[in-house]
This record gives C-alpha cells, sequence and structure tokens, in this order.
C-alpha cells in the first residue's frame, strides 16, 4: 500500500499543481465575460451592417426606378420637342416665302431664328441693291421719241429707202 499512497499523493500534487486558483478563475471568468460582450457587440454590429444594406438596397432600387422612369420622360419630351421644332421650321418657311426654303434650316428654334435673321438680312440687301441698280438704269415710260435717222455712210438708194419709209411710204 506504500506504493498506492505514493502514487495517491503524486496525484494530488499534480492535481493541486495543475488547479487554477480561485484569482486565476476569476481573471478567466473576466475574460471569458469580456469575449462575450464582444461577441455580442460584433453580432449587432453584424445585424446593424444587414439592416443598412437592405436599406441601401432599397433606395437603391427606388432611384433606379426614378431614373428610368426620368428618362423616358426625357426621351418623350426630346421627341415632342424635336416634332414641335418640325412644326415651327414649317410655319416660318411658310411666312416667309420670299425667302428659298433651303436657307431656313436648324435643328433647335434658336437655330432656326438665326437662319432666318440671316435669310432676311441678306435677302434686304439684295433688294437694296437691285433697287439703286434699277435707279441707275431707269427707262422713261411710253416710245421713245423718234429721232432722224443718220444718212450717214449710206448709199444714195439707201437714202431714198430711208426717207420713203420717214414719211410712211413703202420701199
Amino acid at each position: 500500500m506504500a506504493e498506492n499512497e505514493k502514487e495517491e499523493t503524486q496525484e494530488i500534487q499534480e492535481t493541486q499543481n495543475t488547479a487554477p486558483e480561485s484569482e486565476d478563475l476569476e481573471a478567466i471568468k473576466a475574460q471569458l465575460e469580456e469575449e462575450r460582450k464582444a461577441k455580442a457587440a460584433v453580432d449587432a454590429a453584424l445585424v446593424d451592417k444587414d439592416n443598412r444594406i437592405a436599406e441601401l438596397e432599397a433606395k437603391t432600387a427606388e432611384m433606379q426606378s426614378l431614373l428610368d422612369d426620368g428618362l423616358k420622360n426625357m426621351v418623350a419630351l426630346e421627341d415632342t420637342n424635336s416634332r414641335l421644332t418640325e412644326k415651327y421650321l414649317e410655319a416660318v418657311r411658310s411666312a416667309n416665302p420670299t425667302i428659298p426654303q433651303d436657307v431656313i434650316v436648324g435643328d433647335t428654334i434658336e437655330d432656326i431664328d438665326a437662319a432666318l435673321a440671316k435669310a432676311v438680312t441678306i435677302a434686304e440687301s439684295v433688294k437694296s441693291s437691285l433697287e439703286a441698280q434699277a435707279k441707275e438704269t431707269r427707262v422713261p415710260a411710253g416710245a421713245p421719241t423718234r429721232t432722224e435717222i443718220s444718212t450717214e455712210g449710206l448709199s444714195p438708194r439707201e437714202k431714198i429707202a430711208a426717207g420713203i419709209q420717214q414719211k410712211g411710204g413703202t420701199s
């Protein structure tokens, strides 16, 4: 039995040497509690993150829907604007029949107005130039006055024919 007692004594000593003391147990418990709190905080942060991601995804979908609607509206407005601009171009051409239609062009109302202004300026310039030219070469109204036929350089026979013709005779 002495050997058994010796072995038991050794086991008790080993257990006592490896067994934590109460201070060590308290420190371990405190550390474990801190780790549990930290894990709970991380879990809460993950839940908050997941909730925020869900909110952002919902807002993103809402914004995408608004963007799609806006793009559809913009395309419709551009189409309407294009049709109205074409009608305006036709109206401007109809209102200005003296100006060649191929001179009045444009993709926007501002372009059409600028082209019209330029065309009107050119038309007025041409008109005033033609009027000035017409004044210089004024032809009197009615038949021109009669003048005697020059007989210079005519043969005697031609002179006689011209004289008879002036008097209303036949040649």
